[in-house]
């Protein structure tokens, strides 16, 4: 979601193991020369989101990012084809934030622009309640990152990623993998 905290605590974590840190909204924007705010407003959504598919699935199958840790819009798991190109060659993780929390961290962001309307709290609740199935069927691993500091997330992210299998893990209670 926005405002969840995918690039502070992306940015911790790659430090913490030593790997670098890729973020796809960052690689998208070099790519179109502008904001993703002004992007969207000009081309639209559906044009916004053909660019992340696409910049997804190179920054994914590039050897030159192997083993980064990356940060995601939050829009990502729309598109079935990212949620199975994340499940399949990454390992996910959803930090999982309430809406109204994520309200009041984002009470004076202008520049995500699916919040660049009247009612941003009740923007966040629809987007919660339409994404939350999809990142938990995407996600290996989920955190719940309410009254917690970024270091403590970062650590939990840690904790349950060494304690994870070496290959693919199946997905735990509450997440059934994508449909095909």
């Amino acid at each position: 979601m926005p405002g969840c905290g995918k690039s502070t605590i992306g940015r911790q974590l790659a430090r913490l193991r030593q790997s670098s840190f890729v973020d796809v909204d960052h690689e998208i924007e070099h790519r179109i020369g502008t904001s993703i705010r002004e992007f969207f407003a000009r081309e639209g959504e559906p044009a916004f989101r053909d660019l992340e598919t696409l910049v997804l699935r190179e920054v994914l199958e590039s050897p030159e990012y192997a083993g980064a840790v990356f940060a995601t819009g939050g829009g990502a798991v729309l598109r079935l084809a990212n949620r199975l190109s994340l499940r399949e060659q990454a390992t996910v993780v959803y930090l999982r934030a309430h809406p109204d929390d994520l309200a009041r961290r984002l009470a004076r962001d202008t520049h995500r622009p699916l919040l660049q309307v009247a009612d941003p709290r009740q923007r966040l609740r629809d987007l919660f309640s339409e994404r939350d199935p999809l990142y938990r069927q995407t996600a290996h691993v989920q955190v719940e990152t309410v009254r917690k500091t970024a270091a403590t997330i970062v650590h939990l992210v840690a904790m349950q990623l060494e304690m994870m299998p070496a290959s693919d893990p199946e997905p735990g209670p509450g997440h059934e993998p994508p449909p095909t």
